[in-house]
């Protein structure tokens, strides 16, 4: 039994977020009974759920309580509920500050097709089988924060929005270490994604990538045009190690990539703060999909992408390396069986809902 209590915060937050995260506690709940760990779990609300009960998207309550937590869990967030809510006041500008407060700059998201689902995929069987990429983007800067930014009226009527891409050395180089640690765990490659032809940012962070690199001789360093890396991603994915970019292009990639994996409902993701000198870092770890409204509260939604976040979790919050095999290796048994939600479904399959999902998965991690 693991001594210490991990103080976890779950934030279900908006629409299929509620149903994937039963599926996560329930798990959480056997690993205590079990003694594999020992949970403390506390529960607060973000995004569209936030700003119902509180008129916020994040309150300073919620956010003292994740940063008192050893790790947060959240759902998704959003929904066309809060479409006419104040720019300023929408369910997403809870997640941005949550990871700008958190300092959550490296967000870690794999794309893995599990052999299983390599016919799930809109590309041919032997373009992504056996993918494995891991995407590094940066999470707290970039455009997505840089000031100036806003909406203004010019002199003659006409309407200018604008917004500032701005990264500093410190930014780039951090982003770039956690990339280069990343792949010297892996095959020891990374590619560093950008627009150098056009933005002078870019330049920076290509010229900044460089000087990182000379502290890992052991790893290959290559450059790619955003545009190009896009069309890669499609054309020959499995050229790829550790891509690493900015906090815009990652984002756009990262949904590119995940659905070479056959569905959203697949991927998880981490996002990383610094390590302090007591070797703490704030960590917040979510499913790559979205609050799909549509099916929301119907037991239809895929919780393996939260359940991986779990495992995510417990190997990168907690050093639980082995549990997380554990759980990730219940979740391919799963697959193997012919187990699946309507987003995975295969001929032949056993179609399940939610709960149906969580059901198989905690059988075969009861079976080891």
């Amino acid at each position: 039994m693991t001594a210490k209590k991990k103080k976890v915060m779950l934030l279900p937050g908006d629409g299929i977020g509620q149903e994937v995260m039963a599926q996560v506690v329930r798990i959480m709940e056997w690993m205590d009974q079990a003694g594999m760990a020992s949970f403390e779990l506390m529960a607060g609300k973000i995004g569209g759920s936030s700003i119902d009960a509180f008129g916020e998207p994040l309150t300073d309550e919620t956010l003292a309580d994740c940063l008192s937590c050893d790790a947060v869990l959240m759902g998704a967030v959003g929904g066309p509920k809060w479409d006419d809510v104040p720019f300023d006041k929408k369910p997403e500008r809870g997640l941005l500050r949550i990871r700008k407060d958190m300092g959550l700059f490296a967000n870690l998201r794999p794309a893995l097709v599990f052999e299983e689902l390599a016919e799930a995929s809109t590309l041919k069987r032997e373009v992504v089988a056996g993918l494995d990429i891991m995407i590094v983007r940066e999470l707290t800067g970039g455009i997505y924060f840089g000031q100036p930014r806003g909406i203004e009226t010019l002199p003659n009527g006409d309407r200018k929005g604008f917004n500032t891409l701005v990264y500093t050395t410190p930014e780039i180089q951090r982003i770039g270490r956690v990339a280069f640690d990343l792949a010297m765990k892996r095959n020891k490659r990374v590619t560093s994604v950008d627009k150098a032809n056009v933005l002078e940012s870019t330049i920076l962070w290509r010229e900044e990538m460089e000087k990182v690199a000379k502290d890992y001789p052991g790893v290959e360093l290559s450059h790619l045009y955003v545009d190009n890396a896009s069309m890669q991603l499609v054309r020959n994915p499995k050229q790829f190690d550790v891509m690493v970019t900015t906090n815009m292009f990652g984002d756009i990639l990262s949904d590119c990539a995940s659905m070479l994996t056959g569905s959203l409902g697949m991927l998880p993701s981490a996002s990383l703060g610094a390590t302090d000198a007591a070797g703490h870092r704030n960590a917040l770890y979510e499913p790559v999909h979205g609050s799909a409204p549509d099916i929301a509260g119907k037991n239809l939604a895929n919780p393996l992408a939260m359940i991986l976040s779990l495992a995510m979790m417990l190997r990168y919050s907690f050093d639980m390396d082995a549990a997380a095999d554990r759980l990730e290796n219940a979740v391919k048994a799963t697959l193997s069986d012919g187990v699946r939600t309507g987003d995975i479904m295969q001929e032949g399959a056993t179609k399940v809902g939610t709960s149906g999902m969580g059901d198989a998965v905690l059988r075969h991690l009861a079976a080891g």
